[in-house]
């Protein structure tokens, strides 16, 4: 019997690829250095696992409504709105497992297939598996090395819009490379996307994981609230991976649609998870913060071995919990074509697991440079020295 054909345009996650190899590599005997998979090795708070518990215990354990329980909807629009400086309707927020499927019920909703959409390349791999499992063409679009680390490239995104673009996923604070926006930058995309009446999925998954400085989003410019999504988690902020928990933030047509979406596909986000995240937003915010500072000083470590390590080089991102080190240098030493052969022996010669630029979408015309993407929040400070300085005589050995 035959599969759906749309299941050949279907993309994954491809840290989680990376990650079956470090785990085979460890079961011969190995020892790996885990710097592949942005999960987190911080564990949820006490005060969220206790509410959770106590949901249980409380029978919050059926059906609830589609869009999110009202008093979780209330403090998400309260914390949201707050934290950036705007005011957000408690019925433009629903409630979904995660972040991811903000994705894809984004998509629906504004995507006919045939028509395209901008995503940004290198990114993260499930826009433009999405995107093209729906039947869509996406539009990659690709960031420009600075001294501070990567910006957009501006006249490539205005070159590549045409009359069937109907939307545009931005995502500030970005993963893989950390890129965050200029003022300028993000108003520049807001211009765009009024220009050319485009939708856009504002991807703020990493908008509180900030080491300095303030995060701001694109839906504050005059005329971005109407046309814009965001893509809101506890994932990252409240290290709350496997509780599946998320949001969107939409206009109230938008939201309307993704709360039926949410009946069609899951019924419901799980009830007592829900509990845990209003005691997420309404609790005590300091695991929040001693998580930072844990992340900060891996950071920090991370960026000055990488920066040690001859041929790599990378800038000190100011937010989330990756680095993108050119590894162009260190793959020339050591006579390496790809930088996928640069992963795998890396893996076998020192432990060290990691993606790299290939595992955030396809390569585009005119790259140069090679990279690899290091995640320090799942691994522990000691083994990130350890790691590393295993890297760093490995290549200098050449």
């Amino acid at each position: 019997m035959d599969l759906a054909h749309r299941l050949e345009r279907l993309g994954t996650e491809t840290a989680f690829a990376v990650a079956q190899a470090a785990a085979a590599w460890t079961a011969k005997g190995n020892r790996v250095y885990p710097f592949h998979l942005g999960d987190i090795n911080i564990p949820t708070a006490p005060h969220i696992i206790e509410a959770m518990n106590a949901a249980i215990a409380d029978g919050k354990t059926g059906y609830c409504p589609g869009a999110g329980i009202p008093p979780l909807r209330e403090a998400l629009a309260e914390d949201i709105g707050s934290r950036r400086g705007t005011s957000v309707d408690p019925g433009s927020i629903v409630v979904m497992t995660g972040g991811k499927p903000v994705i894809t019920k984004f998509l629906q909703t504004v995507m006919n297939p045939g028509q395209e959409v901008l995503y940004p390349n290198p990114g993260f791999p499930i826009y433009e598996s999405q995107i093209e499992y729906l039947g869509g063409t996406g539009l990659p679009y690709r960031y420009v090395p600075t001294e501070d680390g990567f910006a957009i490239d501006l006249d490539q995104v205005r070159s590549l819009i045409t009359p069937n673009t109907v939307a545009i996923i931005y995502n500030d604070l970005q993963n893989p490379i950390s890129a965050e926006s200029t003022a300028a930058e993000r108003e520049a995309i807001a211009a765009l996307a009024q220009e050319h009446d485009l939708w856009v999925l504002s991807d703020e998954a990493y908008f509180e994981m900030r080491y300095e400085g303030e995060s701001t989003s694109i839906t504050t410019i005059p005329g971005m609230a109407e046309r814009t999504v965001i893509l809101y988690t506890f994932s990252k902020k409240f290290a709350m991976t496997g509780s599946r928990l998320g949001c969107a933030v939409a206009p109230p047509e938008v939201a309307s649609i993704f709360a039926t979406l949410n009946t069609n596909d899951e019924s419901c986000t799980t009830h007592y998870v829900q509990w845990a995240g209003i005691e997420a937003l309404r609790g005590t915010q300091q695991p929040v913060f001693d998580m930072l500072d844990i992340l900060r000083e891996r950071r920090d470590e991370t960026c000055r071995l990488v920066n040690e390590i001859p041929g790599m080089q990378v800038a000190v991102p100011k937010s989330t919990f990756y680095v993108f080190p050119d590894v162009t240098g260190a793959m020339q030493r050591m006579g390496f074509a790809t930088v996928g052969e640069f992963a795998e022996q890396a893996l076998y010669n020192t432990g060290m697991s990691f993606c790299t630029r290939q595992h955030f979408g396809r390569r585009q015309p005119g790259e140069e440079r090679d990279y690899i993407r290091l995640a320090y929040s799942g691994i522990d400070l000691a083994d990130i020295q350890e790691g590393l300085g295993r890297l760093k005589d490995w290549v200098a050995s050449a």
